[in-house]
């Protein structure tokens, strides 16, 4: 099941929607520590997570022409553009584990092998158990490991990143749909969850109450652990990357657009999605520059972690047809005129640059895409 749409600000009922999930972040957004003007940005990095589901309203017939679509189209577009070491964009595949199909995920690996993108988790459930959920990670972990996708630790561990289907993160949903298990981020850890990227979800209600943050969420025993967290600091807090009871959270730009409103008057939420409707764009990316995700310490180096549905036939248009590929081309050029270094990452490669800078390492973020977790092992073919 994917993700509900009658809660974005498209949808007639958005802007009551939009009002009902301002008092769960306006707050932080606008008392949120932002990075000292004094200090120039030196480094972007750049990471796109795609709620992944070719099945989404389509049968196996429409998935696997989805499927083609982008195999024709992606790893062309990926050669058009470099960023400063050279690298292809990045594309993180969230493919839902519950929804598998040997047939999908074969094509999905030859097109990550052409393009050098990445698999992760992505997992709709409703009324689970935390015995039910971990047999459903374990099962989805060796299936995508059946087809070379998922790095590993130095231990030879599965590590997967992972995105809530639904928004409902940690039985998040008020009205208790989409989830069931209260204690999911310790679950999701002690499995070998090496990051969630689910956040931002607004203006649906299950979004986080911290805001344009990269933090370590404690698990408790209520639903919405990740409410709350401890900031990803340089060199203080290393011990809670091994602690099983503290997931990273990564999250996108999240706040009020003023330079595009809704009916001319109010400001639009930025949400950090990309739609056919919502396009990337050099103005929203000053609003998601102007959120300043860094890891504390380190305000010289920002993470630009957006999503995308981009099985949906509106955004594969616009991801796979020329639209995606400006803004990209575009990116390049300002890079290069405002003289920071722009990095495409996976979410894989995101974290083990994050964890590279929280462990006070110099090193220019590229150099850091394989710090902490391994290559999959179709990459290293």
């Amino acid at each position: 099941m994917a993700e509900s749409w009658t809660t974005h600000l498209g949808h007639p009922d958005g802007l009551n929607s939009m009002f009902r999930a301002l008092d769960r972040w306006l707050v932080s957004w606008l008392t949120s520590p932002r990075r000292p003007c004094s200090v120039p940005i030196r480094h972007v990095v750049f990471t796109v997570c795609d709620h992944f589901e070719p099945l989404h309203h389509s049968d196996l017939k429409g998935a696997l022409k989805r499927m083609a679509n982008w195999r024709l189209k992606w790893p062309a577009l990926a050669r058009t553009t470099r960023d400063s070491g050279g690298e292809p964009p990045r594309h993180t595949f969230f493919y839902p584990i519950e929804q598998y199909r040997q047939d999908i995920l074969a094509e999905l690996a030859g097109l990550c092998a052409e393009s050098r993108s990445e698999v992760e988790i992505h997992l709709h459930h409703h009324d689970d158990t935390p015995q039910g959920l971990r047999a459903t990670l374990r099962q989805g972990v060796a299936d995508l490991r059946s087809h070379g996708f998922l790095g590993a630790d130095s231990s030879g561990l599965a590590r997967f990143g992972f995105i809530h289907g639904n928004w409902a993160l940690d039985h998040s949903d008020p009205r208790g749909h989409n989830c069931g298990v209260a204690d999911e981020l310790g679950i999701l850890r002690s499995e070998g969850c090496f990051g969630d990227f689910t956040m931002p979800s607004a203006p649906h209600p299950t979004q986080a109450r911290m805001v344009n943050r990269l933090y370590y969420a404690p698990d408790t025993p209520a639903p919405r652990s990740h409410d709350t967290g401890t900031p990803v600091q340089a060199g203080t807090t290393g011990e809670l990357r091994d602690d099983r009871t503290h997931l990273l959270c990564v999250q996108g730009p999240l706040a009020l657009n003023f330079r595009r409103r809704k009916l001319g008057l109010l400001p639009r939420i930025e949400n950090s999605d990309l739609t056919g409707h919502n396009p990337p764009t050099l103005l929203r990316l000053g609003v998601w520059l102007a959120q300043a995700i860094h890891v504390t310490g380190r305000p010289d180096t920002l993470f630009i972690k957006l999503h995308t549905h981009g099985a949906l036939d509106t955004n594969a248009s616009m991801l796979l047809d020329g639209e995606y590929a400006r803004f990209l081309n575009a990116l390049s050029q300002a890079s290069a005129q405002r003289r920071w270094g722009l990095w495409f990452a996976s979410a894989r490669e995101l974290v083990n640059i994050l964890h590279g800078i929280e462990d006070g390492l110099p090193n220019p973020p590229g150099e850091l895409r394989n710090y902490a977790v391994q290559l999959p092992p179709l990459l290293e073919r």
